[in-house]
């Protein structure tokens, strides 16, 4: 099965992708992961990444395609992968389709895990961390037991200041302004299969289970 996992920041993407690899045994396979492995093995691809990354600079096309493409044509991926934070540009997705008829094999799914922004806002905005000890707390959904005090050591709970409302709302805005043309391109292709991220994480698998359970490995 080869799928490509989509969904805005705070949706359960990474929590529904241990879920597959664990049941399914495909790769699960991020750009920051394929960079990484590229760097390491000292590939001609991976220090070109490299260098634009030690500048500061995006990686480009080309080289990331590459990097798609080498990692794509290895052994563990013959049974399928689980793409995820790749494409993220409808030239990127194009450059997809090409390697995946080169390798003759084809895309089956693009799950899509949707939920309400104004949820997601509530989710990413709710976390809280202990000064002292690092544990992690969220509001709604593993509130300490007083206000502001850690359980653990009684330490004091802050809010990154990447968690506020408005940096959240921000990033949110981003991501759909670059993901609805993707979302347009496999849509129109018949890929993509969108699945309510608001349930229960449980629940939400039992969807995305509903949808490739069927798929031959």
């Amino acid at each position: 099965m080869n799928l490509i996992l989509m969904g805005l920041p705070g949706a359960g993407k990474g929590t529904q992708a241990e879920k597959i690899i664990e049941k399914y045994h495909i790769p699960h396979i991020s750009t920051g992961d394929m960079f990484r492995a590229a760097i390491k093995d000292g590939t001609e691809l991976g220090l070109k990444a490299k260098s634009y990354m030690d500048q500061g600079n995006l990686v480009p096309d080309e080289v990331t395609i590459g990097i798609v493409r080498e990692r794509l044509g290895k052994d563990d991926c013959k049974n399928g992968f689980l793409l995820d934070g790749f494409p993220r540009t409808v030239a990127q997705a194009s450059a997809l389709q090409t390697i995946l008829e080169d390798l003759d094999r084809k895309l089956h799914y693009v799950l899509n895990i949707d939920v309400d922004p104004s949820v997601l806002v509530a989710r990413l905005t709710g976390r809280r961390i202990c000064k002292e000890c690092g544990s992690t707390y969220h509001l709604i959904y593993n509130a300490p037991v007083k206000e502001g005090v850690c359980d653990k050591c009684g330490g004091e709970l802050y809010q990154r200041s990447d968690d506020n409302e408005e940096t959240v709302t921000n990033r949110l805005n981003v991501n759909i302004e670059q993901s609805k043309p993707l979302l347009d391109f496999y849509g129109e292709r018949g890929y993509v299969k969108t699945i309510n991220g608001e349930q229960d994480i449980n629940k939400v698998f039992d969807d995305v289970n509903a949808i490739i359970g069927g798929l031959s490995q």
